[in-house]
């Protein structure tokens, strides 16, 4: 009796052990997943209790605050006046959709607005600034270099396989591919997303997930190595640019552009300043040459 109740116990965690080998999150490696009952796996955030869609990508703003979550427990002890530079990674506030918050602030009660990509479109200020409102990334502009090659790729490979690339592994409908431009090493690729119907995914979350797949730090479960197979050749990336474009332009050009052209005019009148006063010393110079000639003859 004892053997068979052995048996059929190993065959319970034999079936048992695939279902939780199972129970992961294909598209966020940072979620936490757990087999709530047979055939039924349910995946957090990390840190929260934000259940995720594992059927598509996770918001850019779910998965910037996951992947500050493991930096928490490492980090060390800094002095009051060190100063966190809140561009890049930083710990966001979301909304319960996935969105960003429209103003983002840091540890030090340093503020700033941010478009749908999370990247900052003001100034700094502080608690008191006011972001009236979460404008919209309509156009994202991938750049990036291959490695060069004997022969090049056809611009039609190219843009074939990088259209099969973010249609498979992101998701992506191919009508918010505007464009695709190839001039050997370099690829352009401009996405175009006016407004993000709930059944599909954002171009800001697919621009996240494909830089951190060229960074060789994937968001997938797998960890697979991004690549990508151009008429059966691999591609290559060895550099990649990201440039964001908002509905509205950003605020804080302006600032810059009047600072831009103060010191545009500064230069011009310290240039004219000088070319005056260089002016006016060669004159007196001339004035006293012939000053001094004129008494020497009047001596003779």
């Amino acid at each position: 009796m004892e053997p068979l109740f052995v048996v059929v116990l190993a065959l319970i965690l034999a079936v048992a052990a695939p279902a939780n080998d199972s129970c992961t999150c294909a598209t966020n490696k940072w979620a936490v997943c757990a087999q709530d009952s047979p055939g039924n796996c349910t995946c957090r955030l990390a840190g929260s209790a934000h259940p995720v869609d594992c059927s598509t990508l996770t918001s850019k703003c779910f998965l910037m605050k996951a992947e500050m979550m493991p930096l928490k427990g490492k980090r060390l002890w800094r002095p009051p006046q060190g100063v966190l530079d809140s561009d890049g990674i930083y710990n966001p506030d979301c909304e319960e959709s996935g969105v960003f918050k429209a103003r983002q602030c840091n540890q030090s009660s340093t503020c700033w607005c941010v478009n749908t990509a999370g990247v900052r479109r003001t100034e700094r200020g502080g608690r008191s600034l006011n972001c009236s409102e979460l404008v919209r990334t309509r156009w994202i502009y991938i750049e990036l270099t291959h490695k060069r090659r004997f022969n090049a790729f056809h611009v039609a490979d190219v843009t074939k396989a990088l259209t099969q690339l973010f249609e498979s592994r992101y998701k992506l409908h191919h009508k918010y591919i505007a464009a695709i431009k190839y001039e050997p090493p370099l690829i352009q690729i401009r996405l175009h997303q006016n407004k993000k119907p709930s059944w599909d995914v954002d171009i800001a979350d697919v621009a996240y997930y494909f830089e951190k797949d060229v960074n060789n730090d994937s968001v997938f479960h797998s960890n697979s190595k991004l690549t990508v197979l151009v008429n059966g050749d691999a591609l290559a990336i060895e550099k990649l640019w990201i440039y964001y474009v908002d509905a509205k332009p950003p605020e804080f050009y302006m600032r810059q552009l009047a600072a831009g052209i103060s010191a545009v005019v500064t230069v011009v009148l310290l240039t004219a300043g000088i070319g005056i006063a260089v002016l006016l010393i060669l004159r007196w110079l001339r004035t006293r040459t012939y000053k001094k000639f004129e008494r020497k003859e009047m001596r003779e």
